[in-house]
Order: structure tokens, then C-alpha cells, then sequence
């Protein structure tokens, strides 16, 4: 990840900052990602999440189960233009339950943003999400959200985060009170006062510019009582925590911290600033045979997510692709790496907030959608003729199984083509057991049955049962191919295949996998593969 010795991006690649918004539920993510594009000019009105009415829907939550629970589901990537650059925001679903998908997201970005409640501090979800962005020692952007409400105290936040994820913390802004008295922030980069305006929620904080924390014309703006906690507290950060130092946040090492509120619109702003002129511009990208800079000619690109029936009109699938090198043109043909066949990429979509629209072009950096008939996986490769297999897009192993039939039996062969496509979406894995008929469904989170049978139920009108399993996880079977037949062949009532054809090992007890590891020294048991091809 280091920036020394490589050449300078073209104008076009260097102005895009492809960033996700990582967060617990609930800590406001979708708020934020509301203003971001409110800011960015992409959407008028930022629509209140929970709001009644149909125009108040939020702009970045388009599944209907996403609406109806206030929660989102899928994680949709937006594009807009901020100043002189383009942002690519890729957002992830904060829920527990939609992990896998918002792992693979992470892959798909050259940095984070970090949504904190105020008043809670770091969450289990947001410890998660975390690790997976210190594998890829991503940049990381904290957003301490919700300081208008009561919160905690700014040094005890700031030191929850240096323990729980093991990372500096630079204060890039000061909060000025919070609650009730909370005015807004002192700017420590650029040494301004940043005052929050109640009445309109959706107007942006009004700046004084003052030389210094010393500068008389502050005590205009604050209460006396504030203003003298407000020096003394900076005077301490100042000593106690370290300055903000790009190189070593662009490292994966320090994070930058904002203080504000969402949904007053307070602080949006400098964090927007902050990913601009801090954030990392496309960075390269890994495959197994070498690394491909974002400057190269030719086009590269890496399918990370695929959504099925994002339009219920049409029954199409959208494969996500962020772009690792060259510039795109529409209507190019393109190796697709797995089938060695070309495809003309003729109607790739650019998603402007809830909008699509046709891509005439996208430089490396950028995330396109291109609708397909199910022929791009997650981990897919699409180049101008190389061969190139990109790693580290995980797999994981699901943590709950259940097995699942239509309650209409005339509907069976339909239920398998659904599940097939939700396999190959990455929003579950199926299993198809080598005894007896039926499909045992695997997620990691237990709301994602409730998602896949009102999903199944909505885009094909099966209605279907889940039930119980004897089975509770499964792990990917790899070893010499003789080896792995005998015991295929002997454990029979344990063995299943998923959508790509590969053996699993579905095991009742964590003793079912000691027992092969002890008994079977040359096969491998794993939780986790690689989605390459």
C-alpha cells in the first residue's frame, strides 16, 4: 500500500475516491450516506429514513424489505461529483446479519469511513466490520455521529477506539458541548469554528474563520462557560493525542476524527473534505499472477457483489464490478476470465443516487453495474485478453443451516432455479445434500431466512418453508482426488455440493471435524474460499 516511487495518476483516475461507510446499526450510516449526497448535489431533499409517505422514502434503501423495516439490506454503490472529485460511495448493509456481503464490499474500496453513536461508542458490528478493513490495512475515517443527543465524553470515545481496534486516533475537530448545548466543533486542521444551525436541518453549518484557539473573537460564538472548558480540553489533546499525519493514516494506522450530527447536517461537510483531500485516489489491486496499477491502459476490472432483480420488472441480475485499471468505454468487449469468452459490455449502469444511468465511460476506480443473465459470479474477472484471477475476495463458511422445500411441490424445480441464483448473488449458499432431495440453505445471520423467503416469495412466487436442520455447519472438502472420493463415498449422508460443483462436509458437531482433521491427515477441512476462478 505504500505511495513511493509510483508514477502519477491521470487527472481522471487521481479526482476518484471510492470509499464505503462502515457502522453498527443504527448508528445513523444511512443518514450520513443521505447527506453525502445531498452535499454532492446528487439528491434534493434528504429524505428522513423512517418518514411516512412515499416521497420521503430514502433515496439509498431500494429493497422493499429495506423500506419497510428502515434498515439496508443490499449494498447499492453511488456515484457523484464533490468539488473537482468524483465519489464513489459504496454502501454496506450495517446489519449483523448481512456480514458476508458487506465483507466483500470492503474489498471493493480503497478506504472507510467509520460511523460511531456518540452515546454507545464502538459496537460489536463495528468491531467486525473493522477487522476485515485492518486485513487490507485500509484508511479509515471516524465519524462520531449524534452529538447533538447526550453522548459520552469526547476523551473516553477517543480512547475506547485507541483499545478496542488498536489504532492512534487525530481529532480533526473539537466538539463544543453536546446534547442540548451543543453548539458545534472547532476545526483543529484548519483552526476555524464550525457553528451548528438548529432551524434547518439540511443547511450546512455556518464557518468562522479565527486565527487560533486564543482568538478573542471566539468568545462572540461561545457561552464563557464552554469556551473555557473548550481551550482546556484542546490544550490536552493537543499533548495527549497525536497530530493528524497522512502518511500514516493512508497506512492503515491512524484515523482522523470528526464530531457532529447527521441528521442536522453538522460536520458532513469537513468529513466530505476530509476524504477529499486526505483520501486515497484508486489504489492497485491484487490478483494471483501480480499487481495491477490503476494507471495501466488496458482495462481490468473484478465483479465483488451480484444483485438479482434490482429492477422487479425485468428479471435481471446487476453484477457489480469495481474497475482496477484503464479507462472503460461502453459498448468494449472484454474477456470474461472464467469462460475465456468475450462479452460486449454494451448497457453498463453508473448508479447516481437512486437514479441508473447508462456508463459512457469509467476510469479505474470507479464502480459500474452490468446487467447479465447470470453469467458473472462474485470473484470474476473481466480484462482486454489477460488472464487474471483476483484474490481476496472471501467466501465464508455460513454459520446457520437450514434445509428449505416449496409448500407447493408443483414448484420445486422453480425453488432450485431461485436458490441457484441467490447462491450466486453471494446471499447464501445452497447446498445440495447427495441424499434425499430438497436444498439446505446456509447465512451467516438469522435474519437472512427471513430476507431470502420474502425475497423468494416476491421475485418468484414460491411460497416456501424453512425448517430446522440435523446439520449445522459445513466446511469446503479439498485433498489428493482419490482420497477425497473414498471418503466422499463412506460419509455419504454428510456430503453436499454447492452451486459451483464443490464438495462440503456438513457436520453436526464440532466433533465431526476433529474426527476427519485426526482420521483424514491429507484432506482439508476449510471454512473459507477463495472466490476465484
Amino acid at each position: 500500500m505504500t505511495l513511493t516511487n509510483r508514477p502519477d495518476l491521470p487527472a481522471e483516475i487521481a479526482r476518484r475516491r471510492t470509499f464505503a461507510i462502515i457502522s453498527h446499526p443504527d448508528a445513523g450510516k444511512t443518514t450520513l450516506t443521505e447527506k453525502f449526497l445531498l452535499f454532492g448535489g446528487a439528491i434534493q431533499m434528504a429524505g428522513q429514513v423512517r418518514a411516512k409517505g412515499e416521497a420521503r422514502r430514502t433515496r439509498s434503501d431500494f429493497m422493499k424489505m429495506e423500506q419497510e423495516r428502515g434498515i439496508s439490506v443490499s449494498a447499492s454503490a453511488m456515484s457523484f461529483d464533490y468539488g473537482k472529485f468524483r465519489f464513489n460511495l459504496v454502501d454496506t448493509p450495517g446489519h449483523s446479519d448481512f456480514s458476508e456481503d458487506t465483507y466483500r464490499t470492503i474489498t471493493a474500496v480503497d478506504a472507510a469511513i467509520m460511523v460511531i453513536d456518540g452515546a454507545k461508542g464502538v459496537e460489536s458490528q463495528t468491531r467486525k466490520l473493522f477487522e476485515v478493513c485492518r486485513l487490507r490495512d485500509l484508511p479509515i475515517l471516524t465519524f462520531c455521529n449524534k452529538m447533538d443527543r447526550e453522548s459520552r465524553d469526547t476523551f473516553e470515545i477517543i480512547d475506547e477506539i485507541q483499545e478496542n481496534l488498536a489504532i492512534d486516533v487525530a481529532p480533526a475537530s473539537w466538539p463544543i458541548g453536546m446534547g442540548r448545548d451543543f453548539l458545534g466543533a472547532y476545526d483543529l486542521i484548519h483552526d476555524r469554528l464550525e457553528i451548528m444551525d438548529r432551524a434547518d436541518r439540511n443547511r450546512v453549518a455556518e464557518t468562522i474563520r479565527i486565527s487560533g484557539i486564543d482568538d478573542p473573537k471566539l468568545a462572540e460564538h461561545v457561552p464563557p462557560h464552554q469556551l473555557e472548558k473548550l481551550r482546556e480540553e484542546i490544550e490536552m489533546a493537543r499533548e495527549l493525542l497525536p497530530k493528524f499525519d497522512r502518511q500514516s493514516f493512508l497506512e492503515g494506522h491512524l484515523t482522523p476524527i470528526w464530531f457532529g450530527s447527521a441528521i442536522n447536517s453538522f460536520g458532513v461537510r469537513e468529513l466530505m473534505d476530509g476524504m477529499a483531500e486526505y483520501g486515497p485516489a484508486p489504489q492497485p489491486q491484487t490478483a494471483a499472477e501480480r499487481q495491477i496499477a490503476p494507471e495501466e491502459p488496458r482495462v481490468t476490472g473484478f465483479v465483488f457483489k451480484v444483485q438479482a432483480n434490482m429492477d422487479p420488472k425485468h428479471r435481471d441480475r446487476v453484477a457489480f464490478v469495481r474497475m482496477a485499471s484503464g479507462h472503460f468505454e461502453r459498448g468494449m468487449k472484454l474477456l470474461h476470465v472464467r469462460s475465456r469468452k468475450q462479452m460486449a459490455i454494451s448497457n453498463p449502469v453508473l448508479f447516481l443516487a437512486a437514479d441508473r444511468e447508462l456508463a459512457e465511460e469509467a476510469w479505474a476506480g470507479d464502480i459500474i453495474g452490468i446487467p447479465n443473465h447470470g453469467q458473472l459470479r462474485i470473484g470474476d474477472a473481466l480484462t482486454e485478453g489477460e488472464a487474471l484471477r483476483f484474490t481476496g475476495i472471501p467466501s465464508f463458511a455460513p454459520e446457520l443451516l437450514q434445509s428449505v422445500r416449496a409448500t407447493d411441490p408443483m414448484k420445486a424445480k422453480h425453488l432450485e432455479k431461485a436458490l441457484m441464483q441467490f447462491a450466486e448473488e453471494g446471499a447464501a449458499k445452497v447446498f445440495k445434500p447427495q441424499i434425499g432431495s430438497g436444498f439446505i440453505v446456509g447465512v451467516v445471520g438469522v435474519l437472512q431466512f427471513e430476507v431470502l423467503a420474502s425475497r423468494i416469495e416476491l421475485e418468484y412466487g414460491i411460497p416456501v418453508r424453512f425448517e430446522g436442520s440435523q446439520f449445522t455447519s459445513a466446511r469446503w472438502l479439498t485433498g489428493p482426488q482419490d482420497k477425497v472420493e473414498a471418503f466422499a463415498n463412506v460419509n455419504k449422508q454428510h456430503m453436499a455440493t454447492d452451486h459451483d460443483g464443490d464438495l462440503v462436509y456438513l457436520t453436526r458437531l464440532q466433533w465431526d471435524i476433529d474426527r476427519v482433521t485426526r482420521d483424514h491427515p491429507e484432506l482439508r477441512l476449510t471454512a473459507t474460499k477463495e472466490m476465484m476462478v
